[in-house]
């Protein structure tokens, strides 16, 4: 018999659930609701958590038979329609010492794991997603025909595949990066021997800001598909006989559940700073060396004698630029930068977008390394059309942190050193989505996987 489970860790309320241990010291008995919960119409098992005496925050394996155990009504959603979500209800239930799952007071590092796991894998999704909407888009185009032509030949319809497509490639070369991080970290646990799972957690744990960066990057990347997807067809694209209508409604829970966006944009920052305080990231440091470099840095706009070279020395001053922001930002606030909302989740979309175009980078260079020029044609454009389109981003983000955190001549300081590294040599991109469009529409399918 299949055993189906389901993890109680979507949008949970830690303080809504309490267990209380039963006299005999055999048993704790649990009380309260978990909302939202996928799968809880068939699932078997409950992984929960919740708080033993209102202070140990413990994970627990509940069994759906057990007396007391009970699920609400089904929710009515906008998208995801064929999951179940329910919310799961616990009443005087008894669960034994022996399935608390973990140990007591450890189900943080429990539901940290499973949330860093569950970012990254979601991530991994929104790819698949976004390579089902361009083929449908680009086939729709094709055949829709408008003033005697297709309009995927129209050049508004092109910029819109070509968009697409650099998207998706962009993430799924974050998710390429982030798998060979993890498998590289991963390597060497047997996982057949008792502190396997600890050892994993600890990887997990060092490359959760990664798994963060994914799941917003991606989340959003697959809103802008499926929003596009549906322009793309026009009023064919509202009507549910369409893949497209469902695909933007279930696109959008992709920003909440795992932990909003706005939460994990957060806490990208929030684990950069306990990195450098633990001396494990060497991030003030790197600061003072960018800063002492900015005495002498001129930007060279030179013949490029290497192909991408001008879009490696963009993003190695987007990282000074996005360093020079944070520690400037750091510095000006200190401890206190948490409360700075608005400057924290400055911070981290520079975060995002650096590894972004990095991630583009490594991975077009690695094909053209291997493959040579002409089969890495359209990743080449697809990476400097995404580069050249973010660095600005990048500067106007730091502007903004810069302006938020000084004034007088402290400002104006730091808008010259900003204003050397900014500096960059734009290229024809209107003519490179042009290209991109032009590869795909063909095959009618996202063709840039191989590697």
């Amino acid at each position: 018999m299949k055993i189906k489970v389901t993890m109680l860790s979507e949008n949970i309320s830690w303080d809504v659930d309490d267990f209380t241990l039963s006299d005999d010291g055999k048993y704790y008995v649990l009380n309260g609701q978990k909302q939202f919960i996928s799968n809880a119409g068939f699932a078997d098992l409950f992984l929960t958590y919740a708080q033993i005496d209102g202070t140990q925050f413990t994970s627990f394996i509940v069994e759906r038979q057990w007396d007391g155990v009970s699920v609400d009504e089904e929710e009515k959603k906008m998208g995801m329609h064929g999951s179940s979500t329910r919310a799961v209800i616990f009443r005087d239930v008894k669960v034994p010492v022996e399935n608390v799952l973990g140990d007591v007071g450890r189900g943080h590092v429990v539901a940290l794991n499973t949330l860093n796991v569950g970012r990254y894998k979601l991530a991994a999704f929104t790819v698949g997603s976004a390579k089902v909407l361009i083929s449908e888009a680009v086939k729709y185009a094709k055949g829709r025909v408008q003033f005697g032509k297709p309009i995927c030949e129209f050049g508004l319809i092109k910029h819109k595949i070509a968009e697409i497509l650099i998207r998706t490639y962009v993430t799924e070369s974050m998710v390429y990066r982030t798998a060979g991080l993890l498998d590289l970290a991963l390597d060497g646990i047997d996982p057949t021997k008792e502190d396997a799972s600890q050892k994993t957690g600890e990887v997990l744990r060092k490359y959760a800001l990664e798994c963060s960066i994914n799941k917003a990057y991606g989340s959003e990347m697959l809103d802008y598909v499926a929003d596009e997807c549906v322009q793309i067809m026009g009023g064919y694209g509202y009507i549910q006989d369409y893949p497209a209508e469902g695909a933007y409604r279930d696109s959008r829970i992709n920003r909440i559940w795992e932990g909003t966006n706005e939460i994990n944009r957060m806490i990208m920052v929030e684990m950069l700073m306990r990195a450098a305080m633990k001396g494990e990231l060497p991030l003030l440091d790197v600061i003072r060396q960018v800063t002492d470099e900015l005495l002498s840095f001129r930007p060279d706009f030179g013949e490029e004698e290497d192909i991408l070279e001008n879009e490696r020395k963009m993003v190695s001053r987007a990282k000074k630029i996005g360093l020079l922001s944070a520690g400037a930002a750091t510095q000006k606030h200190m401890h206190k930068l948490a409360n700075e909302q608005e400057i924290v989740v400055l911070i981290a979309e520079m975060i995002i977008e650096i590894f972004a175009m990095e991630s583009a980078l490594l991975r077009t260079l690695k094909k053209l390394d291997k493959e040579g020029e002409e089969p890495s044609k359209i990743h080449i454009a697809a990476t400097q059309v995404y580069i050249n389109d973010t660095f600005p981003k990048i500067e106007l983000m730091a502007k903004q942190i810069f302006t938020a955190i000084a004034e007088g001549e402290e400002l104006r300081t730091q808008l010259m050193a900003l204003k050397r590294l900014a500096k960059y040599k734009p290229i024809n991109t209107i003519a490179l989505r042009r290209e991109i469009a032009g590869s795909v529409i063909p095959v009618a399918r996202y063709n840039l996987t191989k590697t």
